[in-house]
């Protein structure tokens, strides 16, 4: 009997019926081979580990953001602002140590911009800090009167010189060129097209976008004088975090009058929503207050290029070269000392010293994001998969054997014999015992990973594959003999 090829990157996409579609992609990513003759057309590949470069501590430090200002990284880990620098000894062994730059107080997540020399440090109706370490003075709070006279700053980005802040009084402002800690009242622009409240800001193509709660607007900027385009779009944002420039757009959480919270992208002059019905059925499943909390964050690494989204308990990517999305968890210890798997435990992440570092959620931790490393911080990554649905026009089908290829012989002296694991849901949704096989220990590129006599279903089957061991994680195809049992027979 020939067997049969089952897809496996599908990506994420779990339906309000499980039986209709319960297709997990968890801490892996599809890919698409960009060449003919591949051993498999769509595969999956590992997200990657984390390395932990130092720490500021494990008390009260967790990260509320971070930004990197002329190739050197700054968090703010608690209510301690630093610096990470690099050096590199005389042997060419790298190391890195933070140094401390002020305090900034509370606990929620910041909004920051540089303009090359000064980096701005706000919090979101709070306070905003300029940091100028080429200055006499290289931390202060911002006191001009003119930084709240229209309302409590709430986000800030950087164009044409210009340091630019929403507000809560559907206004934003912008401060003297080049000088962050200058602000005039009289400073101040209005999104009109529609009465709605502004929420976030993005910079793109050099033009400002001001995002309200129902609709879009792009500004120009004519010597510091912020001016209509005259071009707007009917889709406003609903979390201020959650805007993010992408390789050629930017996307955000969001939507128009009346409609729940999907994913959008700015195609041209065209919004274009990118989330499925399935990620739109999860950002559902959350209140207003927790959608608000979302934050969004972009990175690339080895050809693939992530956008993700982080809400209190879910994190997704979307993968802008193949359109597929996943999800992203992390496991820890908690409090009470049992295992829990989180989201993805990263607040905030960007590219510094030809690596994508981040601050943690669970505490002052900076780390290295490493397509080599297949644990975070030590802890191992729960690899997660499930198939589509495989049916037959209601015939009950009969499983003689299955086998998934994988990057075999990945097997190391600390992991001798790396395994996986395939589950069976004959509803779709409930799946039974683990069945396990090898992949190979060290050199055993030949290994192969087959079950035998797997049973009967009586209508469908969807498959699980599930993966934890700190082994390299490639999932190149899974094929199985199957035999439809035609029900007059």
């Amino acid at each position: 009997m020939p067997k049969i090829n089952i897809p496996v990157d599908n990506g994420f996409y779990v339906s309000d019926s499980l039986q209709n579609a319960n297709m997990l992609c968890t801490n892996w990513f599809p890919n698409k081979p960009q060449v003919e003759g591949a051993l498999s057309q769509g595969n999956l590949i590992g997200g990657a580990g984390i390395t932990q470069m130092l720490t500021t501590g494990t008390v009260e430090q967790v990260n509320r953001g971070m930004h990197v200002k002329s190739g050197k990284p700054y968090f703010l880990n608690g209510t301690s602002l630093i610096r990470v620098d690099r050096f590199v000894d005389e042997f060419g062994v790298e190391a890195f140590t933070s140094v401390e730059l002020g305090t900034i107080p509370g606990t929620e997540r910041v909004s920051m911009a540089d303009n090359g020399t000064e980096l701005m440090v706000l919090v979101p109706g709070g306070s905003g800090y300029i940091i100028d370490e080429t200055s006499g003075t290289p931390f202060v709070e911002i006191t001009a009167p003119g930084f709240t006279a229209s309302g409590a700053p709430q986000i800030v980005v950087f164009i044409d010189s210009y340091f630019v802040c929403s507000t809560d009084s559907k206004k934003f402002i912008r401060s003297d060129s080049n000088q962050g800690t200058v602000w005039n009242a009289l400073n101040f622009f209005t999104a009109e097209s529609d009465p709605d409240d502004i929420v976030s800001l993005q910079v793109y193509n050099n033009k400002l976008f001001v995002l309200g709660s129902e609709v879009t607007e792009e500004f120009n900027n004519n010597a510091g004088i912020f001016q209509r385009t005259g071009f707007f779009i009917d889709k406003g944002c609903f979390a201020k975090f959650s805007t993010i420039a992408t390789n050629n757009s930017f996307m955000w959480i969001g939507g128009g009058t009346n409609e729940s919270p999907a994913i959008w992208t700015l195609n041209g002059n065209t919004p274009v929503k990118i989330s499925t019905t399935a990620i739109d059925s999860a950002l559902q499943d959350f209140s207003l207050e927790e959608i608000q909390q979302a934050f969004a964050y972009s990175y690339a690494q080895n050809g693939a290029y992530f956008v993700g989204f982080s809400l209190p308990t879910r994190t997704f990517e979307i993968n802008t070269i193949t359109g597929k999305w996943n999800e992203r968890t992390s496991q820890i210890i908690n409090s009470k000392g049992f295992t829990e798997v989180i989201r993805w435990r990263v607040n905030s992440l960007g590219t510094a010293y030809n690596r994508v570092l981040c601050g943690d959620s669970q505490d002052g931790r900076i780390g290295s994001i490493e397509v080599d490393t297949y644990t975070e911080y030590g802890s191992e990554i729960i690899r997660t998969f499930s198939t589509q649905v495989i049916s037959d026009q209601g015939n009950s089908l009969t499983m003689s054997q299955l086998e998934a290829t994988m990057e075999a012989g990945v097997g190391d002296l600390v992991t001798e014999d790396p395994k996986i694991r395939i589950s069976f849901a004959a509803d779709g949704k409930s799946f039974g015992n683990e069945l396990t096989r090898s992949i190979g220990g060290i050199g055993q590129f030949e290994q192969r990973a087959i079950w035998y006599r797997l049973g009967r279903f009586p209508r469908m089957v969807v498959i699980k594959v599930e993966m934890s061991d700190p082994v390299k994680p490639v999932f190149i195809k899974l094929e199985a003999n199957i035999r439809a049992n035609n029900r007059g027979r």
